[in-house]
């Protein structure tokens, strides 16, 4: 098990677009992808997971993968959310 904490850069927060390219990227992979945030445990691959934490601009996450692909997983979505998410 892998765990890494990454800060939101979307002025939006995690709303429908970048919510759905998170699943996408998460998706690619065979292990369990959750993020916490404020005491709450949300599924990486889940779209309504994801809304529904409500993370908004500026919002620390701490993602955590387990599973064969750990590894490889944490850093392409650290590399996703870093990047923006497509905005």
């Amino acid at each position: 098990m892998v765990s890494q904490k990454v800060v939101i850069k979307n002025p939006t927060g995690l709303h429908l677009r970048p919510a759905g390219i998170l699943c996408k990227e998460a998706m690619q992979f065979k292990s369990l992808i959750t993020f916490t945030f404020r005491d709450n445990t949300a599924n990486a691959k889940s779209v309504l997971s994801v809304l529904g934490a409500c993370v908004k601009c500026g919002d620390e996450i701490e993602f955590v993968c387990d599973g064969e692909d750990e590894e490889e997983a944490l850093k392409t979505l650290i590399s996703a959310i870093e990047s923006g998410l497509g905005e």
